[in-house]
């Protein structure tokens, strides 16, 4: 039995969680000198796995489970420590039906008391919200308050790579002890 740390990688179908994971690994193996143009990634179904070396040789494995999976996501909650959730900022259609699964997500048992990070994806884009519309269409003061875990929200674009940096730093901060 491996003592890495697991790391639930959710959100809806093509909200970019695929194309997060490969640019975690890039810079996790090479930094962000190297980021380069996005490689291409197909809708995940099923689940991927990804190792992540952080600080100190700490190692946390990144799972991300398709977002068509979203009825059988729970079944894997009892193995993680970390949840990140990606929202697609620029997609509003999506925003109430994202929101529904991240309260199922937060309110599930077995992940009360682990580190959540919600990302919002997709900032190159021209047509997003900016973050306090976002947070207020989530409700995000509200979420937190009644969230029994320590939530972080960061903005990402995981095509441009800004936000990556964040994105590991916070991995850091919660597995590298």
């Amino acid at each position: 039995m491996s003592s890495n740390d697991i790391c639930l990688l959710l959100g809806a179908t093509g909200v970019g969680k695929t194309l997060l994971m490969k640019r975690l690994q890039n810079l996790s193996l090479h930094g962000l000198g190297e980021l380069g143009e996005p490689p291409s990634t197909l809708p995940t179904v099923g689940t991927n796995l990804t190792d992540l070396t952080l600080k100190k040789k700490k190692k946390v494995t990144l799972r991300e489970l398709g977002g068509c999976m979203g009825p059988i996501w729970p079944s894997y909650f009892k193995d993680c420590s970390s949840v990140i959730f990606i929202v697609d900022s620029a997609n509003i259609a999506q925003i109430s039906s994202s929101c529904i699964q991240l309260l199922s997500v937060l309110s599930s048992e077995p992940l009360h008391s682990v580190s959540v990070l919600i990302l919002f994806n997709k900032r190159d884009m021209p047509c997003t919200m900016s973050l306090v519309e976002i947070k207020s269409l989530f409700r995000m003061d509200d979420i937190i308050a009644s969230a029994t875990q320590p939530i972080t929200i960061l903005e990402l674009s995981a095509h441009t790579g800004q936000g990556l940096q964040e994105v590991l730093s916070w991995l850091e901060s919660i597995i590298v002890k």
